[in-house]
């Protein structure tokens, strides 16, 4: 009687091996109640690896942002919500780029009166401990309340004038990029993106007051390294706001300026920077800088012992201009990489620059692109390069060079890299040229 009373209590298709564990059950509980109670530091370090797996990508940031440190989940996450993800971009770091492209999108789509700066704010303590550089290439302005019903005695231009003036203010950044610790890289773009159909001029309006709030904010940002910000209409009374809030900055080493509208009294005001900073880069590519503002430059580049890259393509600097930075180049001893391509320069500029080649033993790249130095221009940079052994790129396209010429700088040019490279193989410490 007792084997029949246990055959029937028993069920025959019943076994262990189904029944889950209890750390299993314990772990499954964990995950299903994270967001209530989020213990995963107090797991051992497999089960804290298993909690991780099962977690949710949908989970609020406020509960993972500073408890999840797994760089698996933050991989997750950025390979759900964007298609290209280069790690190698963020230091390798996945849950880096993950608040660095969640909090530049929505600074992107920010609505000045309209999106609550709440939504910034509050990201910010989340945030603060690994983002270290923002890239946003576009400011959305204030929506355009319509005013044309109501004063219809208004021509276009006069109203949007008025508009561009008064409601075109972008998001202030001061808040959000004095909180960030660790940010090193800014690079701004005042413009939209895609705006088709409903292009205004007024969109692409980089105002006095953004200027103002922008350089206060970048002058507080004490680890700032580098500094873009570039197509934004930047004149020479904005550049004049910024460039005094960076004068004793004292971490900035690049600083590009390039597509803006720089004329000489804004290169005068970068000439006197270059002097007074620790800045190692400057980018000046097409803006309106003629012989004057390069006068300045020169000034600045013979006083500075940390400048090592000036790009000054697409100007208008000339001869006059050309002939003042060579003559700064004969004291200058920083300098490794120059570029004045596109500068509607001559023979005047190459004679200068012979005798810089021949003097000079820091300057490693030049460019000459698309100037018309002439035959005479390019035997007098040949000669200047007799002893030169510092010099391993001279671009020289596109300058109505004689060809033999070419080929006989191209020829000192590679030899001077050959040396360079081997040099650099034999002390694998020392930096290459």
């Amino acid at each position: 009687s007792f084997y029949t009373r246990r055959c029937i209590t028993e069920d025959p298709s019943w076994s262990l091996v189904t029944v889950p564990h209890l750390t299993e059950l314990c772990l499954q509980h964990i995950v299903h109640n994270f967001e209530k109670n989020p213990i995963l530091n107090y797991l051992l370090p497999e089960h804290q690896r298993k909690v991780v797996d099962r977690l949710s990508t949908s989970l609020p940031l406020s509960v993972t942002a500073n408890i999840v440190s797994h760089e698996d989940y933050w991989k997750k996450c950025c390979i759900e919500r964007w298609q290209v993800c280069d790690v190698s971009n963020y230091g390798d770091s996945w849950k880096r780029m993950f608040f660095e492209r969640h909090l530049e999108n929505i600074l992107k789509f920010f609505i000045p009166n309209t999106t609550d700066p709440k939504q910034v704010l509050e990201l910010i303590p989340l945030c603060k401990g690994y983002v270290q550089k923002l890239e946003i290439d576009q400011f959305l302005p204030p929506v355009r309340v319509d005013q044309k019903e109501e004063s219809n005695d208004l021509t276009d231009t006069e109203e949007d004038a008025d508009f561009s003036e008064a409601y075109t203010h972008h998001y202030n950044l001061k808040d959000v990029i004095t909180a960030l610790p660790h940010l090193e890289e800014l690079h701004l773009t005042y413009g939209v993106k895609s705006c088709g159909m409903n292009f205004e001029w007024s969109l692409f309006n980089f105002t006095e007051q953004d200027c103002s709030n922008l350089a206060a904010a970048v002058k507080m940002c004490h680890n700032l390294k580098v500094f873009k910000l570039t197509q934004s209409k930047v004149d020479d009374d904005k550049i004049k706001v910024l460039a005094r809030n960076l004068l004793h900055h004292p971490c900035l080493l690049e600083l590009d300026l390039s597509h803006n509208l720089i004329r000489d009294n804004g290169a005068q005001t970068l000439g006197k920077l270059i002097s007074h900073s620790r800045l190692e880069t400057l980018d000046l590519c097409n803006n309106q800088i003629h012989h004057l503002g390069a006068h300045a430059l020169a000034q600045g580049l013979a006083e500075s012992s940390t400048l090592t890259s000036l790009n000054l393509r697409l100007n208008f600097v000339e001869d006059k201009g050309g002939e003042a930075i060579g003559h700064a180049l004969l004291t200058n001893t920083s300098l490794k990489s120059l570029h004045l391509g596109s500068n509607n320069l001559s023979e005047p500029t190459a004679a200068v620059f012979s005798q810089v080649l021949a003097q000079n033993t820091t300057l490693a790249s030049i460019n000459f692109s698309c100037n018309h130095l002439g035959l005479g221009g390019g035997k007098q940079l040949l000669e200047g390069l007799a002893n030169n052994k510092t010099l391993t790129e001279l671009d020289l396209r596109h300058t109505e060079v004689e060809q033999e010429t070419d080929f006989l700088i191209h020829q000192i040019v590679w030899a001077n890299r050959e040396a360079a490279r081997l040099g650099s193989l034999q002390h694998p410490t020392a930096k290459p040229l």
